[in-house]
Protein backbone atom coordinates (compact mmCIF):
# COMPACT_ATOMS: atom_id res chain seq x y z
CA UNK A 1 0.00 0.00 0.00
CA UNK A 2 1.29 3.76 -0.63
CA UNK A 3 0.38 6.95 1.16
CA UNK A 4 1.11 10.17 0.95
CA UNK A 5 3.09 11.71 3.70
CA UNK A 6 3.31 15.89 3.76
CA UNK A 7 5.80 17.79 5.97
CA UNK A 8 4.78 21.54 6.57
CA UNK A 9 7.98 23.74 6.59
CA UNK A 10 8.22 26.23 10.27
CA UNK A 11 4.95 28.31 10.29
CA UNK A 12 5.95 31.77 11.16
CA UNK A 13 4.31 34.53 13.70
CA UNK A 14 0.26 35.02 12.93
CA UNK A 15 0.42 34.87 8.76
CA UNK A 16 1.75 31.51 8.74
CA UNK A 17 -0.60 29.93 11.19
CA UNK A 18 -3.24 31.52 10.34
CA UNK A 19 -2.45 30.29 6.41
CA UNK A 20 -2.23 26.93 7.68
CA UNK A 21 -5.64 26.97 9.24
CA UNK A 22 -7.27 28.00 6.08
CA UNK A 23 -5.20 25.84 3.47
CA UNK A 24 -3.73 22.77 5.29
CA UNK A 25 -6.75 20.37 5.03
CA UNK A 26 -7.94 21.20 1.59
CA UNK A 27 -4.29 20.28 0.67
CA UNK A 28 -4.67 17.04 2.60
CA UNK A 29 -7.59 16.47 0.57
CA UNK A 30 -6.40 17.09 -2.86
CA UNK A 31 -3.54 15.03 -2.44
CA UNK A 32 -4.91 11.84 -0.19
CA UNK A 33 -2.47 12.52 2.40
CA UNK A 34 -2.63 10.35 4.85
CA UNK A 35 -0.31 12.00 7.41
CA UNK A 36 0.77 15.42 8.49
CA UNK A 37 3.91 16.76 10.14
CA UNK A 38 4.25 20.81 10.90
CA UNK A 39 7.31 22.56 12.30
CA UNK A 40 5.68 25.06 14.44
CA UNK A 41 8.84 26.63 16.15
CA UNK A 42 8.31 30.10 14.72
CA UNK A 43 4.20 30.08 14.92
CA UNK A 44 5.12 32.57 18.08
CA UNK A 45 7.73 34.54 15.33
CA UNK A 46 10.41 33.09 17.92
CA UNK A 47 8.97 29.86 19.85
CA UNK A 48 5.46 28.94 20.33
CA UNK A 49 2.51 28.79 22.80
CA UNK A 50 0.41 26.00 23.90
CA UNK A 51 -2.83 28.04 22.16
CA UNK A 52 -0.65 28.31 18.83
CA UNK A 53 0.31 24.42 19.40
CA UNK A 54 -3.39 23.49 19.95
CA UNK A 55 -4.35 25.66 16.73
CA UNK A 56 -1.63 23.38 14.59
CA UNK A 57 -3.02 20.59 15.50
CA UNK A 58 -6.61 21.25 15.08
CA UNK A 59 -5.40 22.91 11.24
CA UNK A 60 -4.92 19.14 10.47
CA UNK A 61 -1.31 18.54 12.07
CA UNK A 62 -0.73 15.57 13.57
CA UNK A 63 2.29 16.13 14.83
CA UNK A 64 4.52 19.20 15.28
CA UNK A 65 8.33 19.40 15.80
CA UNK A 66 10.37 21.84 17.09
CA UNK A 67 14.01 23.33 17.38
CA UNK A 68 16.12 26.11 18.56
CA UNK A 69 13.37 28.26 19.73
CA UNK A 70 11.72 25.24 21.70
CA UNK A 71 12.66 27.10 25.47
CA UNK A 72 11.86 30.47 24.21
CA UNK A 73 8.51 30.66 25.76
CA UNK A 74 8.43 28.93 29.17
CA UNK A 75 4.94 28.17 29.37
CA UNK A 76 5.22 25.46 26.68
CA UNK A 77 7.33 23.24 29.28
CA UNK A 78 3.84 21.74 30.61
CA UNK A 79 2.33 21.25 27.49
CA UNK A 80 5.41 19.13 26.09
CA UNK A 81 5.48 17.05 29.30
CA UNK A 82 2.28 16.75 28.83
CA UNK A 83 1.15 16.33 24.77
CA UNK A 84 2.70 13.57 22.99
CA UNK A 85 1.59 14.87 19.16
CA UNK A 86 4.34 17.77 20.03
CA UNK A 87 7.85 16.85 19.73
CA UNK A 88 11.51 18.84 20.60
CA UNK A 89 14.85 17.62 19.62
CA UNK A 90 15.54 14.30 20.75
CA UNK A 91 19.49 15.73 20.95
CA UNK A 92 18.54 17.99 23.98
CA UNK A 93 19.57 16.77 27.36
CA UNK A 94 17.04 13.93 29.05
CA UNK A 95 16.14 16.14 31.98
CA UNK A 96 14.87 18.50 29.44
CA UNK A 97 10.63 18.15 29.53
CA UNK A 98 9.02 16.43 26.51
CA UNK A 99 9.92 13.90 23.77
CA UNK A 100 12.15 13.76 21.05
CA UNK A 101 10.52 11.08 19.29
CA UNK A 102 7.33 9.22 19.28
CA UNK A 103 4.86 6.13 17.57
CA UNK A 104 1.32 7.71 16.14
CA UNK A 105 -0.33 4.34 15.59
CA UNK A 106 -2.85 4.50 12.43
CA UNK A 107 -4.87 2.61 10.08
CA UNK A 108 -2.13 1.87 7.78
CA UNK A 109 0.52 1.25 10.17
CA UNK A 110 2.64 2.94 13.27
CA UNK A 111 4.61 5.83 12.41
CA UNK A 112 7.74 6.97 13.94
CA UNK A 113 8.60 10.75 14.01
CA UNK A 114 11.62 11.86 15.04
CA UNK A 115 13.46 15.29 16.03
CA UNK A 116 16.96 16.45 16.26
CA UNK A 117 18.25 19.81 16.15
CA UNK A 118 22.05 20.47 14.24
CA UNK A 119 25.12 21.95 15.67
CA UNK A 120 26.57 23.90 12.75
CA UNK A 121 26.30 27.88 13.98
CA UNK A 122 23.34 27.18 16.09
CA UNK A 123 24.38 27.88 19.68
CA UNK A 124 22.21 25.10 21.56
CA UNK A 125 23.52 22.92 24.27
CA UNK A 126 22.58 19.65 22.22
CA UNK A 127 24.39 16.05 22.03
CA UNK A 128 25.50 15.34 18.35
CA UNK A 129 23.03 14.33 16.69
CA UNK A 130 24.42 11.85 14.21
CA UNK A 131 24.93 9.22 16.67
CA UNK A 132 21.84 9.94 17.95
CA UNK A 133 20.02 9.24 14.61
CA UNK A 134 21.93 6.36 13.87
CA UNK A 135 21.28 4.70 17.23
CA UNK A 136 17.87 5.28 17.08
CA UNK A 137 17.51 4.14 13.65
CA UNK A 138 19.07 0.95 14.82
CA UNK A 139 16.57 0.53 17.54
CA UNK A 140 13.35 1.79 15.83
CA UNK A 141 10.82 -1.36 14.85
CA UNK A 142 8.41 0.28 13.18
CA UNK A 143 8.41 0.27 9.15
CA UNK A 144 7.46 4.26 8.53
CA UNK A 145 10.13 6.57 9.70
CA UNK A 146 10.19 10.46 9.42
CA UNK A 147 13.23 12.84 10.82
CA UNK A 148 12.84 16.39 10.86
CA UNK A 149 16.20 18.12 11.16
CA UNK A 150 16.03 21.64 12.25
CA UNK A 151 19.51 22.66 11.22
CA UNK A 152 21.68 25.99 9.54
CA UNK A 153 23.98 23.84 7.43
CA UNK A 154 22.84 22.36 4.09
CA UNK A 155 26.31 19.97 4.25
CA UNK A 156 25.21 19.24 8.17
CA UNK A 157 21.57 18.18 6.62
CA UNK A 158 22.82 16.21 3.52
CA UNK A 159 25.48 14.18 5.41
CA UNK A 160 22.42 13.11 8.14
CA UNK A 161 20.16 12.14 5.13
CA UNK A 162 22.89 9.54 3.69
CA UNK A 163 23.54 8.27 6.87
CA UNK A 164 20.01 7.46 7.20
CA UNK A 165 19.38 6.47 3.73
CA UNK A 166 17.86 3.19 4.09
CA UNK A 167 17.36 3.34 7.57
CA UNK A 168 14.29 5.53 7.72
CA UNK A 169 11.41 7.01 5.40
CA UNK A 170 11.95 10.48 4.87
CA UNK A 171 14.43 12.83 5.94
CA UNK A 172 14.00 16.69 5.74
CA UNK A 173 15.43 19.73 6.80
CA UNK A 174 13.77 22.90 8.65
CA UNK A 175 14.94 26.00 10.31
CA UNK A 176 16.18 27.94 7.20
CA UNK A 177 13.17 28.80 5.78
CA UNK A 178 13.57 28.88 2.27
CA UNK A 179 12.63 26.23 0.12
CA UNK A 180 15.40 24.06 -1.68
CA UNK A 181 15.48 22.22 -5.33
CA UNK A 182 16.74 18.69 -4.07
CA UNK A 183 13.73 16.67 -2.95
CA UNK A 184 15.00 13.21 -4.24
CA UNK A 185 14.72 9.78 -2.96
CA UNK A 186 18.14 8.79 -2.09
CA UNK A 187 20.12 5.54 -3.73
CA UNK A 188 18.68 3.50 -0.70
CA UNK A 189 15.09 4.32 -0.39
CA UNK A 190 14.90 7.49 1.97
CA UNK A 191 12.98 10.75 0.84
CA UNK A 192 14.85 13.77 1.38
CA UNK A 193 15.09 17.29 0.89
CA UNK A 194 17.33 19.50 2.30
CA UNK A 195 14.80 22.23 3.26
CA UNK A 196 11.14 22.32 3.22
CA UNK A 197 10.68 26.30 3.52
CA UNK A 198 8.39 27.97 5.69
CA UNK A 199 4.77 29.04 6.03
CA UNK A 200 4.28 32.73 6.51
CA UNK A 201 4.21 35.76 4.71
CA UNK A 202 5.26 35.89 0.74
CA UNK A 203 7.05 39.20 1.01
CA UNK A 204 8.88 38.72 4.06
CA UNK A 205 12.78 37.91 4.77
CA UNK A 206 12.23 34.47 5.99
CA UNK A 207 8.68 35.51 7.63
CA UNK A 208 10.10 38.21 8.90
CA UNK A 209 8.88 42.27 8.68
CA UNK A 210 11.10 43.76 5.49
CA UNK A 211 11.90 46.83 6.72
CA UNK A 212 12.68 45.41 10.38
CA UNK A 213 15.36 42.89 8.78
CA UNK A 214 16.65 45.42 6.25
CA UNK A 215 17.07 47.73 9.82
CA UNK A 216 18.92 44.98 11.34
CA UNK A 217 21.26 44.61 8.97
CA UNK A 218 22.04 48.16 8.55
CA UNK A 219 22.77 48.82 12.10
CA UNK A 220 19.75 49.26 13.85
CA UNK A 221 19.34 48.31 18.04
CA UNK A 222 18.11 45.02 18.84
CA UNK A 223 13.99 44.71 18.78
CA UNK A 224 11.52 41.20 19.14
CA UNK A 225 11.13 40.17 15.68
CA UNK A 226 8.03 41.37 13.52
CA UNK A 227 6.06 38.83 11.27
CA UNK A 228 5.97 40.10 7.53
CA UNK A 229 2.37 41.25 6.60
CA UNK A 230 0.30 40.95 3.43
CA UNK A 231 -0.10 37.51 0.99
CA UNK A 232 1.34 34.42 2.87
CA UNK A 233 2.14 30.63 1.17
CA UNK A 234 2.59 27.12 2.52
CA UNK A 235 5.62 25.22 1.77
CA UNK A 236 6.47 21.60 2.15
CA UNK A 237 7.42 18.14 0.61
CA UNK A 238 5.12 15.11 -0.17
CA UNK A 239 6.73 11.73 0.32
CA UNK A 240 5.17 9.02 -1.30
CA UNK A 241 5.58 5.78 1.12
CA UNK A 242 5.19 2.27 0.62
CA UNK A 243 3.66 0.91 3.72
CA UNK A 244 4.92 -2.93 3.52
CA UNK A 245 8.44 -1.97 3.26
CA UNK A 246 8.44 1.81 4.62
CA UNK A 247 10.75 2.86 1.42
CA UNK A 248 9.99 6.07 -0.02
CA UNK A 249 8.59 6.14 -4.11
CA UNK A 250 8.51 9.72 -4.82
CA UNK A 251 9.45 12.89 -2.86
CA UNK A 252 8.00 16.37 -4.29
CA UNK A 253 8.48 20.26 -2.91
CA UNK A 254 5.27 21.75 -2.69
CA UNK A 255 3.92 25.17 -2.69
CA UNK A 256 0.22 26.69 -1.81
CA UNK A 257 -0.24 30.31 -2.17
Amino acid sequence: MQINILAVGDVCGDPGLEFLEKNLKQLQKEREIAFTVVNGENANVVGITPRQADAILRAGADVITLGNHTWTRTELQPYLAERSRILRPANYGPQCPGRGIAVYSRDFGDVCVLNLMGRFTLDSNTDNPFPIADGYAAEIQEKIVLVDFHAEGTSEKLALGYLLDGKVSAVWGTHTHVQTSDACVLPKGTGYITDLGMTGAVRSVLGIDVDQSIGKFMGDPPRRYEAGKGPSKLEGCIFAVDTDTGRCLQAEAVRVT
